[in-house]
Formats: C-alpha cells, sequence, structure tokens
C-alpha cells in the first residue's frame, strides 16, 4: 500500500476509534468499520440477526485492505495504551447462536474481532461493567408485517408478526415465540416491569413509510410475567 494511501486509512481509522470510545468507553473493530464507512450499518443489523453468514462479507472493501484497517486499529489502542477485553458475540435470533466474523473462521482473526479496547483510566469494576454490557444478547426483534401475504419460510403459514431469519421470514410458532402476550407502547412502567420479570422477551417493530424507518410498537412478553406486573400496579 502507498504511504499516503496509508497515513490516510490509519487516520480514518483512528478518527471512528476516538469517536467510539468516547461514545461507548470503549472501541471495537465493528465500531471503526461502520465509523470509516466500510459496514452500512443495514448489514450490521442483518449479520446480527444471523442473515449473514459471516461479517466481512458485508464490508465494502477487499480482505487485504480490511487487515490493513484492523492493524491499524490495534496499532492505535496499543499507542493509547488501551486495555484489551475480549465480549461475546450472539445473533438476534432465539436460539442465540455465536456470530462470526470472518471468511476463514480462524481462532485468531475471530478473537482480534471479538476484542474490544477500555481505557485503563476505568476502574476494574467500570471496565468489567462494560464487557458485560457489550456482550449483553441483543433484543430479539420482531416485525408487524405492512403486507399480510408473506410466507413463513419453515413451515409455509403466516401471521400478524414474523422475524427475518437468513433464509427469509419466519413465523411466531415456528421461532418459538406464539407463547408470548403483546403488550402495547404507552405505559413505560408496566413496560418495564413486565420486562423484567420475563425470561423472554421480544420487540416488536412496525415500518412507517412517512418516516423511512422501523418504529416500536409494544412488547412480546410471557403471559405470566405480564399478570405479575399488572397486579404488583
Amino acid at each position: 500500500m502507498h504511504r499516503d494511501n496509508r497515513r490516510t486509512l490509519g487516520e480514518r481509522v483512528a478518527k471512528a476509534a476516538e469517536a467510539a470510545l468516547a461514545r461507548n468507553g470503549y472501541a471495537a473493530p465493528v465500531d471503526v468499520l461502520t465509523g470509516i464507512g466500510w459496514l452500512p450499518p443495514s448489514t450490521l443489523a442483518a449479520w446480527r440477526q444471523g442473515r449473514i453468514p459471516y461479517l466481512e462479507q458485508g464490508v465494502n472493501t477487499n480482505l487485504s485492505r480490511l487487515s490493513e484497517a484492523m492493524r491499524l486499529f490495534r496499532a492505535w489502542a496499543r499507542e493509547k495504551g488501551l486495555k484489551p477485553s475480549e465480549a461475546v458475540y450472539v445473533a438476534r435470533t432465539p436460539a442465540r447462536p455465536l456470530l462470526r466474523f470472518s471468511k476463514s473462521g480462524g481462532d485468531g482473526v475471530e478473537k482480534n474481532y471479538r476484542t474490544h479496547f477500555v481505557s485503563p483510566a476505568l476502574s476494574e469494576k467500570k471496565r468489567a461493567a462494560l464487557v458485560e454490557k457489550a456482550s449483553r444478547p441483543p433484543e430479539l426483534v420482531v416485525i408487524v408485517p405492512l403486507a399480510r401475504d408473506w410466507t413463513c419460510h419453515r413451515c409455509g403459514g403466516t401471521g400478524d408478526l414474523l422475524m427475518m431469519e437468513k433464509d427469509g421470514p419466519a413465523c411466531m410458532r415456528c421461532v418459538g415465540l406464539d407463547d408470548l402476550e403483546f403488550l402495547p407502547a404507552g405505559d413505560t412502567r408496566l413496560t418495564r416491569k413486565a420486562k423484567a420479570k420475563s425470561a423472554r422477551h421480544a420487540v416488536v417493530v412496525r415500518f412507517s413509510r412517512a418516516r423511512k424507518r422501523y418504529e416500536r410498537q409494544g412488547l412480546l412478553v410471557e403471559a405470566q410475567a405480564l399478570a405479575q406486573a399488572r397486579d404488583a400496579g
């Protein structure tokens, strides 16, 4: 790589990493890739939902340049004296499988992608809290479809709600969430209590054509948890 190009990439990586560190308290490879524009947020979301087999497939550059960016990121972290901390990435699906980052799937490469860098100025307790937060499984997301003629790719059925999977939309029965009850958005206190008491929950969203974004409609929670939350007042 030409020295000028390397310097330009290094500056872009450093800028994205600095922004992530200021925003989250740590900097991670996915933060850098989104920050420099190589990983579109929509692609990152699809990967987290398990709809892309490995993250590198969705990065808009070649593997050589990608490897160079990650090397520059680790060099930036060493220069800053940041502490490495390995996080766990699981898919936003009920089964919670581990997410894969690289085409090769090699242990060393996967570990590099999972490693976050945290400020040494933070206490051990705060660093542990950041690691726990970063490793927390993402909330499941269920969609209210705009069209009613969709078909579950597993069973061929349909329904009022769906969850997107790698092979297409899936119904609530097939993903194992058909026993949950819908709690509409609006009562923040009840939602918070029901969510805390429910071992399983999923956020329900619907796409707004006017705002061109998904908007939260409510929550799916266990019936017992919802009843207990209502009884608690």
